[in-house]
């Protein structure tokens, strides 16, 4: 079973080696992230879900980990991501199934962290 909470750490190290030769790219990324996924028409929560659904259809295993525990943060519920989730599998068929699931594992994951914390 994929760790997301350890995909995402190890994830973050590798970015914080390539912030050293890329800082100006990756500062421009950031920016462009915090303007993108800053709360306007649409909330935080629902950007979010979006971001994942993206993730999902893009295969994309570090996605899946900081979207799922962005959305464990915002209060998300599994009853709302299994809904995102079936949207993104009807647009994508079989292959986002196979990353639903992973990111309902990632979901999990986080979730359970969090209640451990608390």
């Amino acid at each position: 079973m994929k760790d997301y909470p350890d995909i995402t750490r190890s994830t973050s190290a590798g970015l914080r080696e390539l912030r050293k030769d890329a800082g100006e790219t990756l500062a421009a990324f950031s920016a462009l992230t915090k303007e993108a996924m800053k709360p306007g028409l649409l909330d935080a929560k629902t950007k979010e879900f979006i971001a994942l659904a993206l993730g999902v259809a893009a295969r994309c295993d570090a996605c899946l980990g900081y979207h799922a525990e962005a959305l464990v943060r915002l209060g998300a519920t599994r009853q709302e991501l299994a809904e995102v989730l079936a949207v993104a599998v009807q647009m994508g068929g079989g292959p986002s199934l196979m990353y639903a699931a992973d990111a309902m594992t990632a979901f999990l994951q986080f979730e359970a962290g969090e209640k451990a914390r608390t």
